[in-house]
């Protein structure tokens, strides 16, 4: 069984998700951002490898262990009162910090795939281990569009800003690496849940996905 997965970003009205980049500029948007994202009510947030450097600290890791880990999942504790997951498949990242945000940092990790990594098994192993019914993905786009053309997102969570990017291949809400440009999402249907008109004229949508 999986988690309820609902893809929750902001963007701004030609799809664009760099905030730096937005025109007119606008600093509280990061912090509606949060509000909506405590409104939603998950129980852990999931970003790609790109988004997830961006809270790891370290530099590197060294070169070289004397000690060799099986290959096995790993759990720094099972009772937390929300996660935060990171897609790293190649053990890149190198986490050097004791919190995100003030939650406290404790680096697990699962393996999910032989070669490669499966999303709907490490969606699966986060809910029969940790017990995560409900799960906030939070991109970037690659990752996004890699878990809407798997059909595992449940939810589509958007708010849209009163502001313009208008730049070719800046990043948006749903992307894709070059081999993946072709494959077509199994979206059968988009149902409009709810939405609501936000402070500084920005408009939050939330679409239920029928996936085939």
């Amino acid at each position: 069984m999986k988690p309820y997965l609902i893809c929750h970003m902001i963007a701004s009205v030609d799809g664009r998700t760099s905030l730096r980049r937005w025109r007119p500029v606008d600093e509280s948007r990061g912090a509606l951002f949060e509000r909506l994202h405590e409104r939603l009510g998950s129980d852990a947030w999931l970003v790609g490898r790109v988004t997830g450097e961006e809270y790891g600290k370290l530099d590197a890791y060294p070169r070289h262990i004397e000690e060799i880990y099986p290959r096995e999942p790993w759990f720094v504790r099972r009772d937390a009162a929300a996660y935060g997951i990171v897609l790293d498949a190649q053990g890149k990242i190198a986490w050097g910090r004791a919190d995100i945000g003030g939650d406290p940092d404790g680096v697990s990790y699962i393996f999910a795939g032989e070669r490669q990594l499966d999303l709907g098994r490490a969606l699966a192993i986060l809910n029969g281990e940790l017990g995560i019914k409900r799960l906030e993905l939070n991109g970037g786009g690659v990752t996004n569009g890699s878990f809407l053309r798997a059909g595992l997102i449940d939810e589509i969570s958007l708010a849209i800003f009163p502001a313009v990017d208008g730049a070719k291949g800046a990043s948006c809400v749903f992307d894709s690496h070059d081999a993946e440009a072709g494959a077509a999402a199994p979206v059968r249907a988009m149902t409009l849940a709810s939405s609501e008109v936000l402070e500084g004229g920005a408009v939050w949508l939330r679409y239920r996905l029928e996936n085939g």
